[in-house]
């Protein structure tokens, strides 16, 4: 439980700490008799916190068991191979973790520091670095994309005058499906991919219409990289990855072949799972599927996400990259049968859900899948129950369809969440 031990668990450093704020004062008034009521008040306190701290600690530890026999017995089914967990409960990281194997042909476990490629959850990490400039006035959801390309031409003078961040950001600037995906994976550079939309015909005028994109989401990051006025990395590592302790995050392919606990990625026939290799597609397009991280780092990640780092960036700041932008249509999509789903729509880099729960109260989840290099993923937070859950495959596993709802089920039980 490596990954567990390592994880900072502040509810209840919080709770010690309150502890020992009441401990102390009842030190220093032990001494006089008028402050007797007050000193049995701080005992019955204490007990108290005492009993929370113990609570809490009892359901983190049935959560564990609920988790491990859950993914234990996709295992023993060859489901999957290996598989990272986190899960943010509040200011609290209440499970970071590993389970199944590395590399199907070895026996080392996954643990939670194991490095995975996270694929399109990148895309999120996109959305949140244009909002963090866009609070420091760096840019704005408005600024037009040739304003900061100038070789970039999509459909005629006009249409490409007026699409804008928000367009790429939310897979809503009227390209196909898809666009020149081939041209990422080739390891082009991002510039000569912008120059390279005059050869595509728009299906419909920006923001109207969602059609999901690598390359033109990519291009964001050349926006946010001539508008901070350095290096994309370097911003993000910066602004993000160094004051919230990602220390397992990287942003190239050298750094993750140079990391001694990877998750090897896998590919499944009739004879079962096979390892395959670590490939270098997406590290020229960062933001569209280009970093890698750990299940303790998503956890951070997470945390961040729900607004408990307000001293990096504010809530307030965070919460516009999670404001629907374009409806995602059609019923097809695998997250259309997550229990009582209603609708989805795209931010910036995030999908958000609404579903209906008990009661037929409404309520939301903030979303992403990510495929990259035979990984596969999945990262959903809850903001009424201040809750997340990020879940990282080293093969693409079809339990990655429901494994949100099946986990957020099993913490909703634990922990007494309304449903």
């Amino acid at each position: 439980m490596q990954g567990l031990k390592t994880t900072t668990n502040k509810f209840i450093i919080a709770i010690v700490l309150a502890i020992m704020a009441i401990a102390l004062v009842q030190l220093l008034t032990s001494s006089a008799p008028e402050k007797k009521d007050g000193i049995k008040v701080n005992k019955e306190e204490i007990a108290r916190l005492e009993k929370e701290a113990a609570n809490y600690k009892s359901k983190q530890e049935q959560l564990k068991l609920a988790i491990k026999a859950y993914f234990e017995t996709a295992i023993a089914r060859k489901e999957l191979v290996g598989v990272g967990v986190s899960i943010v409960k509040g200011d609290s990281v209440v499970l970071s973790e590993g389970f199944g194997r590395k590399n199907i042909n070895l026996k080392e476990q996954v643990n939670g520091e194991t490095v995975f490629r996270l694929g399109s959850l990148s895309k999120g990490f996109g959305g949140i670095l244009a909002a963090h400039l866009e609070a420091k006035g760096k840019l704005a959801w408005e600024d037009k994309v040739v304003d900061y390309l100038p070789q970039f031409r999509f459909g005629d003078s006009l249409n490409t005058q007026k699409i804008t961040l928000a367009h790429i950001l939310s897979h809503s600037s009227g390209a196909p499906y898809h666009s020149f995906t081939n041209l990422v994976e080739a390891g082009l550079p991002l510039k000569t991919i912008a120059g390279r939309f005059k050869e595509v015909a728009p299906i419909s005028a920006p923001g109207e219409l969602y059609s999901y994109q690598n390359a033109m989401f990519a291009i964001s990051q050349e926006i946010m990289s001539a508008s901070a006025g350095q290096e994309i990395t370097k911003t993000f590592q910066s602004e993000i990855i160094n004051p919230l302790e990602m220390c397992s995050t990287s942003l190239d392919h050298k750094s993750l072949l140079d990391a001694g606990n990877v998750a090897i990625p896998h590919t499944r026939s009739r004879r079962g799972w096979k390892s395959q290799k670590l490939t270098n597609s997406y590290y020229n397009a960062l933001f569209a599927g280009g970093i890698n991280a750990s299940s303790t780092d998503m956890a951070k990640w997470m945390r961040f996400l729900l607004g408990h780092n307000p001293e990096v960036m504010s809530k307030a700041a965070i919460t516009k990259v999670f404001k629907p932008f374009v409806e995602i249509k059609g019923g097809y999509k695998y997250y259309y049968r997550w229990p009582g789903h209603i609708s989805s729509h795209y931010g910036f880099g995030w999908r958000i859900h609404k579903f209906k729960a008990s009661g037929n109260t409404e309520k939301t989840i903030w979303h992403h899948g990510g495929s990259v290099n035979n990984y596969r993923n999945e990262i959903a937070l809850f903001p009424e129950a201040d809750l997340g859950i990020c879940v990282l495959f080293n093969g693409n596993s079809r339990l990655a369809q429901t494994v949100i709802p099946d986990i957020y089920s099993i913490v909703r039980k634990t922990f007494n969440i309304s449903p």
